[in-house]
């Protein structure tokens, strides 16, 4: 159930309004992938406005502790019988985010901390679709294989690819729509907005559990 269609796109859409969220309602950073928040670093850097480059600093270092802790769950879980470790990783997602939904605006930074290294955890315990590499919090990866499946398609006809195209475009696409979500809830419910990325986190829970029953 971790690397179906339907899985990947619940966590896009979460992916996509997380990004959103922090970006309008958290200072303007990006929570998920950090390449945005590494660039303004070294630009902050390059005209000295320490202050600046620490904010941009701090979540890039929770991401990779998000990494971290998601490799340290799944070997610590990943023989469990009782519960599968992916479900643990969207479980303790669940709970952070909904804390982070509670934070005043005097505490953007921690807020900004604890996504980023929600989304950490997500990326690395959501790797695959359908067996092919994919990402739920950030689209260039996919964006640059699903043009190189288009290519493999109009030279070969295999629809494997076609069907693999069709699924990154789609992953996207709920990207999109969850960073479009992200940003009509943060204008209407402000600092809470972070809270309706847990419910397709829920939707994946249950659809991981059912399997498993």
């Amino acid at each position: 159930m971790s690397e179906r269609f339907r899985v990947g796109a619940l966590l896009a859409v979460a992916g996509g309004l997380l990004d959103a969220y922090t970006y309008l309602t958290r200072g303007r950073v990006f929570a998920n992938a950090q390449t945005g928040n590494i660039v303004l670093l070294g630009v902050c850097l390059a005209e000295r406005r320490w202050g600046d480059a620490v904010r941009y600093l701090v979540p890039v270092l929770a991401f990779v502790v998000g990494v971290l802790v998601a490799e340290w769950i799944k070997s610590r879980f990943k023989e469990s019988s009782a519960v599968h470790w992916r479900q643990i990783s969207v479980s303790m997602e669940v709970v952070v985010l909904l804390l982070v939904a509670l934070l005043p605006h005097t505490m953007d930074a921690l807020a900004n901390i604890s996504v980023s290294f929600v989304c950490a955890v997500q990326v690395e315990s959501f790797r695959k679709v359908h067996g092919s590499a994919f990402a739920t919090t950030m689209c260039t990866g996919n964006l640059r294989s699903g043009t190189e499946q288009l290519w493999l398609y109009l030279r070969s006809g295999q629809r494997e690819h076609l069907s693999r195209l069709v699924h990154y475009g789609g992953i996207n696409l709920c990207f999109i729509v969850g960073a479009a979500l992200g940003a009509w809830l943060s204008g209407v419910m402000g600092s809470y907005a972070v809270g309706a990325a847990c419910i397709p986190l829920l939707v994946t829970l249950l659809l991981m559990a059912s399997e498993r029953n």
